[in-house]
């Protein structure tokens, strides 16, 4: 019998919760609210995207009764029109990268689902969580107003940081806590704001949020001849998804991505030692770091594909001179000694396959 289990599995166990197939005695976190009220509204999502949390926060609205309407928009003037065609009793972001414009927010309440804890501001926040090793952060739904990320909190949700890069944690801890939170500030306004905010914290301590700036690839800049391998694998986290870490191979300019320890093979620091399956391995002053994925920097005529690092290497017209190195799937170090996208594993009479498919988007 095969398990499956890591990245991939998350996945598919939360496919089964979206459906209700897992339910045991204790409910999910995101439907612990609002069962017991009888209102609906008018709901209008303006997104930069229809992501998967704005997907999944569809499907909680609209199985608790409110009508969802979703407007994919990339300027105030999109807004505007979804706003008259809609005339949503209530606004909610779940992904927006733009302001929403006065002429909405000043006459509309309108809730913004904010990747970072109570007090947390600015367009980096999980980026700056995981360069700066926080053990804990959250997620804030607040009201929009003139300033970002400044208005009236109606809930927030913390939660335990786990040792991966910035996509997988939006996907699984950002989007569950994002969910509670937006489902109890949903409930607060139904209630008429007779409910208190509630404030839930880890259990390690609550994480204090402030105003921080966008995070420059002046930040995020590796320096091979000085930085740890801790510290190339966090920055390399912290760009994933977008932007990447901007980088120099061969003379030609690259974002990195998909970063993973390698303990055996050394050479010379920033050198390109090895590759496998696609990605190539780079040694750092301790170590090494094997990077899954680059993306060749964008010019004014120019627009690239984040690509297997193999194939984006020699797109560009660099020969790569390192040994294809294979590793076998049967893992008996537990995964952290060198990059496996695939893993096997035996105890007793079960089969465990873990896999770790890198998304490029």
């Amino acid at each position: 019998m095969t398990i499956a289990t890591g990245e991939a599995s998350v996945a598919v166990t939360d496919a089964l919760k979206v459906h209700g197939l897992d339910r045991v005695a204790e409910p999910l976190a995101d439907d612990r609210v609002l069962r017991a009220g009888d209102d609906s509204l008018r709901v209008l999502f303006l997104v930069s995207a229809h992501n998967g949390l704005s997907q999944r926060a569809w499907i909680a609205l609209t199985d608790l009764g409110h009508e969802v309407a979703v407007a994919v928009v990339g300027s105030a003037e999109a807004m505007e029109v979804a706003v008259r065609e809609h005339d949503p009793q209530l606004i909610v972001c779940p992904f927006l990268k733009q302001m929403i414009p006065p002429s909405i927010w000043s006459t509309r309440r309108c809730l913004i689902v904010h990747p970072g804890p109570r007090g947390d501001r600015g367009p980096s926040s999980l980026d700056w969580a995981i360069e700066l090793g926080e053990r804990d952060w959250g997620v804030t739904v607040l009201q929009a107003n003139g300033e970002p990320d400044a208005g009236r909190v109606w809930a927030t949700c913390e939660f335990a940081m786990r040792d991966v890069g910035k996509s997988s944690l939006y996907r699984h801890e950002v989007r569950h806590a994002a969910i509670e939170a937006l489902l109890e500030a949903i409930d607060r306004i139904v209630q008429d704001d007779r409910l208190p905010l509630r404030e839930r914290h880890s259990p390690r301590r609550a994480p204090r949020g402030r105003a921080r700036p966008l995070m420059t690839q002046s930040v995020r800049g590796i320096n091979w001849d000085a930085d740890s391998t801790d510290t190339v694998i966090r920055k390399i986290r912290a760009g994933e998804g977008h932007p990447g870490v901007l980088d120099t191979v061969n003379g030609t300019e690259f974002h990195l991505f998909g970063a993973h320890r390698e303990q055996l093979l050394r050479g010379q620091a920033g050198q390109i030692i090895a590759q496998r399956t696609g990605a190539i391995c780079r040694a750092t002053v301790d170590a090494a770091v094997w990077i899954t994925h680059l993306k060749r920097r964008d010019t004014a005529t120019e627009r690239y594909f984040k690509l297997p690092a193999a194939r984006a290497l020699a797109l560009a017209g660099i020969e790569l001179e390192a040994p294809e190195i294979a590793v076998p799937i049967a893992d008996s170090s537990g995964g952290e000694d060198t990059y496996r996208e695939i893993t096997y594993a035996v105890q007793g009479s079960v089969g465990y396959l873990h896999f770790d498919f890198y998304k490029a988007r």
